[in-house]
């Protein structure tokens, strides 16, 4: 296995609008559409195609790390997006480490950046090289994050350059290796407001990569563990450790956490993000487990005194006659296994779209796009499916729906477009090359982009049709994002603002 491409495999958030108060009505300020993680924009006069070499409809490109797995957010007049430390922008710190970089969206200058160290433990747990790699969310003038030490962080948009906020005010001790001298904290550092960090207070052993993109109801903030296996590959070192956690987003105070004990069933690691939607009158958090199960909870409604249990109004096996105990004998099986899911569940009219499958690198090449009835409640897994369409093997994306119908693609490098009622392909087109990120629908289009660096634009709709095909240097693993009139896409080593 290429442990070199392991932990991004995740790719590639649902908000209440009252939580977006601030937020331009253009921006992108979490991955997808609001109330669903629908990768769907209203965004117009994008452009088909683009040309980096000529300048031709580019607005501005920056430089990022050498290792960029994490899709751009817009907020605030800034573009975030985590990366590595391969081409360091602060000569005081060098070597490899997770960053976040924050740029002006109008010119691309960087505004601030946040370094993290790598953990030193084991390096299945933060993949060498790797940076940050889950999308940011933007409520507001706060940032919500997981870094790569899988720890869930809060900062200030503005950067230090209007001071230190506080509670969280050691910056330059946070952003040292252990045992190394802190250094004087500049404008163009990061102001940390809180951390939680996730495997000390709660034991998650994660691996490969801290991969999650965090979604906010309210006061409340729905991050995932990433709860996974050892060095092995063969064992659960915290079985009993929870997938799913709810904060306090203004303060960092756990509030409650899952208690499904999806570990054990896990056959490589969890990398989903949740989503949220309203059923029959009530806000439900989805979960992709990696044990292959989605899970409906129910939104938190107040804090307790003490930390609470999720309560779970549904589960839905995507693979049910797959073995559910000592799953990892099926270690590097790549006939027959378990499956688990890498994207992230869609809520759309009160139905929940997901991929899922056998694990990309240790797992039978066997995938599907589910549709499930959000309405019901229990175990539906024999009576909530709407429809299964089979994939072309292994799929990392999260689907997006528009206009009655679902794209997706694979890592064979199929689009897929799918009727959402009744699960029948509509059209298929090979892009021929693996893609890893997630489809766009935006402005008539589905902008697709796949690992050999090449930006492609279908028209959206029954009729398939290839309208215009860029190419950028370095592959793609990064969802393109529309926003205030600009398509934001990032290839592994750099940041492309596309605009007419």
């Amino acid at each position: 296995m290429n442990h070199a491409n392991t932990a991004p495999a995740i790719l590639a958030v649902s908000l209440t609008v009252g939580a977006l108060a601030g937020a331009r009505a253009a921006d992108q300020p979490q991955w997808g559409e609001l109330h669903s993680r629908n990768q769907v924009s209203t965004e117009t006069g994008l452009p088909d195609s683009f040309d980096p070499a000529t300048g031709r409809n580019v607005k501005w490109s920056v430089e990022l790390g050498t290792s960029t797995y994490s899709t751009p957010v817009i907020a605030g007049g800034r573009v975030l997006i985590g990366t590595n430390n391969g081409t360091p922008r602060d000569s005081r710190r060098k070597g490899d480490r997770g960053v976040l970089m924050c740029f002006d969206a109008e010119d691309g200058h960087l505004v601030w950046q946040l370094v993290v160290p790598k953990r030193s433990e084991d390096k299945y747990l933060d993949w060498p090289n790797t940076g940050i790699t889950g999308p940011a969310t933007v409520v507001g003038d706060r940032v919500y994050l997981v870094n790569n030490r899988n720890e869930v962080m809060c900062l200030d948009l503005a950067g230090l350059a209007n001071g230190n906020d506080g509670p969280f005010t050691d910056e330059a001790r946070h952003a040292e290796p252990a045992g190394a001298p802190p250094v004087e904290l500049g404008p163009l550092d990061a102001d940390v407001i809180w951390i939680f960090n996730t495997p000390a207070e709660l034991g998650v052993h994660n691996h490969d990569s801290a991969h999650n993109s965090p979604l906010i109801l309210g006061d409340f903030l729905y991050v995932a563990t990433g709860n996974g296996v050892d060095s092995t590959h063969l064992h659960i070192l915290a079985p009993e450790a929870p997938s799913l956690l709810v904060l306090d987003r203004r303060t960092g105070r756990l509030v409650a956490t899952d208690a499904e004990r999806m570990g054990p069933r896990t056959i490589h690691s969890s990398w989903s993000s949740p989503a949220a939607g309203e059923v029959n009158g009530r806000t439900l958090v989805f979960f992709g487990g990696g044990d292959g199960v989605v899970y409906a909870f129910e939104a938190v409604k107040e804090a307790a005194a003490t930390p609470a249990t999720l309560k779970k109004v549904w589960s839905f096996d995507c693979d049910p006659e797959a073995p559910k105990e000592n799953v990892h004998r099926w270690q590097d099986n790549f006939k027959e296994g378990p499956s688990n899911i890498s994207g992230m569940a869609v809520f759309h009219d009160h139905r929940v779209y997901v991929t899922a499958g056998g694990d990309v690198w240790h797992g039978k090449p066997h995938g599907w796009l589910k549709c499930i009835d959000a309405t019901r409640t229990g175990d539906i897994t024999r009576t909530g499916e709407v429809w299964s369409f089979p994939l072309n093997g292994h799929c990392l994306a999260t689907p997006a729906i528009h206009d009655g119908l679902v794209y997706v693609a694979d890592l064979s490098g199929e689009v897929n477009c799918v009727d959402d009622r009744t699960g029948r392909l509509v059209w298929k087109h090979k892009a021929g090359a693996d893609i890893w990120s997630s489809p766009l629908v935006a402005d008539g289009r589905v902008y697709v982009c796949t690992q050999q660096g090449e930006v492609l634009a279908l028209a959206a709709g029954r009729e398939k049709r290839l309208i215009a095909t860029s190419e950028v240097s370095g592959a793609i693993n990064a969802t393109p994002v529309a926003a205030n009139g600009t398509i934001f896409i990032a290839s592994m080593g750099r940041l492309y603002a596309v605009k007419r």
